[in-house]
């Protein structure tokens, strides 16, 4: 039976410049095939340009709103992709901070991926956690106090949290499937 999303109200971050492209589009059409509602906000209502393997220019969207104008209680989940470029722009970003906070402290999904949980560290809530990422960034996450772990997907339910994080584009199969799984048990 496919999982159904519909209803599902799902929050995207991007910067306008530097996310790795499939990172971003994979999620997005993955959960609006699945039925859910999938908003993509960036710093500004200009072109997302996307990047393949942060070098070559990839697909190009418009966002939905600015993060500015994101509202975490709008949504059931964030999805945070990488690309080194946007992941290390969104981390400094405060209302991506305020965001991901705002998920995170309310018990709704928190999906990162690549270098995205670079933004998880500077929202003060990678601490005591246990996350997966792309293996350069691990010892940013222990020195921040998780724990890493190398998997292709981990999900991390621990203090009212609930953070599912990834390593890379070959991952994104797994981290597609563990957003829409925790967004179908969402009372859990």
């Amino acid at each position: 039976m496919a999982t159904t999303l519909e209803g599902k109200k799902v929050l995207i971050l991007s910067t306008n410049y530097g996310t790795e492209t499939s990172e971003l589009l994979n999620p997005l059409e993955y959960l609006r095939e699945h039925g859910a509602q999938v908003t993509v906000a960036a710093p500004q209502i200009s072109p997302i340009q996307t990047l393949e393997g942060d070098k070559e220019p990839g697909a190009t969207l418009g966002p939905d709103i600015t993060l500015a104008d994101a509202n975490p209680a709008d949504y059931e989940a964030v999805v945070v992709p990488g690309g080194t470029l946007n992941a290390d722009a969104l981390r400094v970003d405060a209302d991506a901070q305020r965001i991901v906070q705002g998920f995170a402290n309310n018990g709704k999904v928190v999906a990162s991926i690549c270098h995205g949980p670079w933004l998880l560290i500077n929202a003060g809530i990678a601490g005591g956690k246990t996350l997966t990422s792309y293996p350069t960034i691990s010892t940013d996450l222990v020195n921040a106090g998780a724990t890493w772990v190398n998997q292709e997907v981990k999900l991390c339910r621990a203090n009212g949290y609930r953070l599912i994080t990834s390593r890379s584009p070959q991952d994104l199969a797994a981290f597609d499937r563990a957003i829409a799984d925790e967004l179908t048990h969402a009372d859990a």
